[in-house]
């Protein structure tokens, strides 16, 4: 089962930045890392302009993350005060680190989303249990309706028999 936490920061001040790596940020006291072993999912939701951002002044959000086939820095919200002071995100990260950097502007820019903790094998027997429980409702669905068409059709021979035996009878 996954744990969900809310997500959220803060860039402000030209070329500012943060990094999401849980791996690091989840330490404790003593060194070890408290989620070791625990699958971890950034998930980004909204970027949006903070009430002090300068009017008129372009504001670019960039992010740098692992893609398939590398390191991929691309540019994720432009966003400008008094025209589009906030976007809506659907980004998913899966492999930290997470770089967002805001390369061009003052801020602020506020980020929001949610962290998601789990680990694959628990979501794996968790998802192979559902399959498994819908394949024997299916199933036993399938038998019933099977059951009953059996039954009315039966049903139907039977009191057809016996219309035309009773008329036999009565002439």
């Amino acid at each position: 089962m996954a744990e969900e936490y809310l997500y959220g920061i803060t860039l402000e001040g030209a070329n500012s930045s943060e990094v999401w790596d849980p791996e690091h940020k989840n330490d404790d006291a003593d060194g070890a890392n408290q989620h070791f072993g625990v699958d971890q999912k950034l998930i980004i939701k909204m970027a949006l302009l903070g009430p002090e951002a300068k009017a008129g002044e372009l504001n670019v959000l960039q992010v740098e993350a692992m893609g398939l086939k590398g390191l991929i820095k691309t540019p994720i919200a432009l966003l400008e005060r008094g025209k589009t002071e906030q976007i809506i995100l659907d980004l998913s990260f899966p492999d930290p680190p997470v770089t967002f950097t805001l390369v061009k502007g003052s801020g602020p820019i506020h980020i929001v989303g949610h962290n998601l903790l789990g680990t694959h094998m628990e979501e794996f027997d968790d998802l192979e249990d559902e399959m498994e429980e819908e394949n024997i409702d299916d199933e036993d669905d399938e038998k019933a309706t099977q059951k009953k068409r059996k039954h009315t059709a039966d049903g139907k021979k039977n009191g057809t028999k016996r219309a035309k035996m009773d008329e036999a009878i009565d002439k």
